[in-house]
């Protein structure tokens, strides 16, 4: 019998009656860190809708959970059964509830293996180093590292490396309701910012649902937004990956003057406003929109007459705007 037939025959097989995350926090006298962002979800309704959220998984797919902490949401991939869960967890205090979770998961024949170590550091390609398993991102975020794990993820999505080396890498993610409102604003948006058009250059962003904060322990001072994250099949540009961010930045460090003085802090100050002006027309953009009213389509072309210009100026690329104006200070 092959291991595919097996696993659906097992799909009948459940957990073993577990304690409550509840119970396991108290029994092993975990407290949630404040400088490690910590906030433990109790209620196993919501640790199943988040990854419910996350669509099929299959009995040969691969879950990557971020944070897992006690295992709240652990528990919750291991009844959807995948083939093999990776637990990536910097707080080794989790040690004893996580292979509680361990061992209840090897009657059902799933891999769970457990890794200490900083999501921002970790290196999916040698720990998945075959590509033929579709792999779920599922977490519940630190807020202190989210955004600047999210970025980190698009840039590994726009170069096929990672965990993206396949294109149907979904991400499931918890994260400030702000912040879950940013990544799926739309053109003209409250929320519009950088994080939005980063977002959907390269995926399409879905807030699937809100988490009042008083379902953590101990209580945010915000409530949470469960994400998913699905990569487009085709992307919205080619461009390298850090010089769009470093137009899109540029664009919206003064979202709410005209989107031109952002832009134009890309160039030196002699000929700033003529080539800021050249480039906008060759873009086709109405260079006094703001920053929160222009398209994706448009921060794009904006990013392509930059590309161009950089070619015909290298200088321009290694141009800070913030450096110091003192060549003695440097």
């Amino acid at each position: 019998m092959s291991q595919a037939a097996a696993r659906i025959l097992q799909s009948g097989m459940r957990l073993p009656p577990l304690p409550t995350i509840r119970e396991l926090v108290k029994l092993y006298k975990l407290q949630a860190r404040k400088q490690l962002s910590q906030n433990f979800l109790m209620d196993e309704r919501l640790t199943d809708k988040i990854v419910k959220s996350a669509g099929r998984i299959d009995a040969r797919d691969i879950v990557l959970e971020v944070g897992p902490g006690p295992g709240g949401i652990t528990r919750s991939i291991l009844r959807r059964q995948p083939e093999r869960l990776m637990l990536v967890e910097k707080d080794q205090r989790f040690t004893e509830t996580l292979q509680l979770l361990k061992e209840c998961a090897r009657p059902l024949n799933i891999q769970v293996d457990m890794y200490y170590e900083d999501i921002l550091r970790f290196n999916v390609e040698q720990h998945i180093p075959d590509t033929s398993q579709r792999i779920h991102l599922i977490g519940n975020l630190p807020f202190a590292i989210s955004t600047r794990l999210l970025i980190n993820w698009y840039e590994d999505l726009a170069a096929r490396r990672g965990a993206f080396r396949r294109n149907d890498t979904c991400m499931t993610l918890t994260f400030q309701k702000e912040v879950a409102e940013r990544i799926c604003s739309p053109v003209g948006g409250e929320q519009r910012c950088r994080l939005s058009v980063m977002s959907q250059i390269w995926t399409e962003p879905i807030l699937k649902f809100i988490i009042p904060g008083k379902a953590f322990v101990p209580k945010p001072q915000v409530d949470v937004g469960v994400v998913k994250v699905m990569p487009l099949k085709r992307p919205k540009t080619q461009l390298p990956f850090p010089l769009v961010e470093r137009v899109v930045r540029h664009i919206f460090s003064m979202r709410q003057k005209y989107c031109h003085r952002g832009y134009g802090t890309l160039f030196p100050p002699e000929d700033r406003e003529e080539v800021t002006e050249k480039l906008f027309q060759r873009a086709e953009v109405q260079d006094t929109l703001r920053s929160f009213e222009l398209s994706v389509e448009q921060c794009l072309r904006l990013a392509e007459v930059y590309a161009e210009h950089v070619n015909a100026h290298p200088e321009v690329a290694s141009y800070d705007y913030r450096a110091p104006k003192n060549p003695e200070i440097v």
